[in-house]
């Protein structure tokens, strides 16, 4: 059988991975391939299960495969070569959200604060860490939680923090249901060091959270995103990997009902902001779509 890295159930990727699995299952059932979504980590630990060969596909963050392919250190000992692409996803929001009673505003406003920077192994954690460093705060300067999504939003509704970070869609069931209960805002990644931070880790994009996503946020708030991508193993068979891909975008209708992120998902959005080489059977779609030369 083949399997997909999905990272928490409680996330974006498990349902969109649930999604591919079930979309590529029909096309190969046929030939008695079964593709199932499994549990796993965040990006970092989905890049090094992908590395040990335990797993044939992996959603995870394009900065984060990046840093995986070239073995960035201290997060990867040594470059995982055979992690390839095949398709970005969707963009995945820096999202900071802060109770009202802290007073927190903008970035530097963290400082002395107790603030959620997302799980250990995870992409959110490093997405902290970048932006922390281009505004000029130190992180020994924060009182940093490193919790799951889950766990930041029950420390927000409880004011055991006073900010956390999410790096997920807009619109995310943890941060909504937080936001039903505590009073929280969206804490804008704004003003001329956004360009400063694209300039040195190009992975990033000027994006919007809506307003009225988020009860408490009625207005639209700058942020950033990095962009959600699935990888594959690269010793998988050209051809399965082109009958995934193939299959995922002609059951795009499928798709999309998995998650509301799917509907921004098309063969010609599938390599904006790819971060790592394509896997042969990817690169054979998207030739034959006329996406790549």
């Amino acid at each position: 059988f083949v399997s997909i890295a999905a990272g928490w159930v409680a996330g974006a990727y498990f349902p969109m991975a649930g999604a591919i699995s079930r979309v590529a299952y029909n096309q190969l059932r046929d030939q008695g391939i079964k593709v199932t979504a499994e549990s796993s980590g965040a990006s970092v630990a989905n890049a090094k299960v992908i590395g040990a060969d335990d797993t044939d596909f992996a959603i995870l963050q394009n900065d984060i495969a990046n840093y995986a392919y070239n073995g960035a250190k201290p997060m990867f000992d040594e470059p995982i070569k055979n992690l390839l692409g095949v398709c970005t996803l969707f963009p995945e929001h820096v999202q900071c959200i802060a109770t009202a009673k802290s007073g927190i505003k903008s970035i530097t406003d963290l400082k002395g604060k107790r603030v959620a920077i997302g799980p250990v192994g995870g992409g959110t954690s490093e997405n902290v860490k970048q932006i922390l460093e281009i505004w000029g705060v130190d992180i020994n300067d924060i009182r940093t939680e490193q919790l799951k999504a889950e766990q930041a939003s029950d420390y927000l509704k409880d004011g055991r923090i006073d900010a956390a970070f999410y790096t997920c869609a807009v619109g995310a069931a943890t941060i909504v249901d937080a936001a039903l209960i505590a009073d929280l805002r969206v804490v804008p990644v704004t003003g001329p060091n956004v360009d400063k931070l694209i300039e040195k880790y190009p992975f990033y994009a000027k994006e919007i959270i809506a307003g009225g996503v988020y009860r408490g946020a009625d207005e639209d708030t700058p942020t950033v995103s990095v962009m959600a991508m699935l990888a594959a193993r690269a010793d998988l068979e050209e051809d399965l990997v082109y009958v995934i891909l193939k299959a995922m975008y002609d059951n795009i209708e499928q798709l999309r009902t998995a998650h509301d992120k799917f509907k921004d998902i098309s063969p010609e959005k599938g390599v904006v902001g790819m971060s790592v080489p394509l896997h042969p059977g990817a690169e054979r779609y998207f030739k034959e779509e006329g996406i790549i030369k």
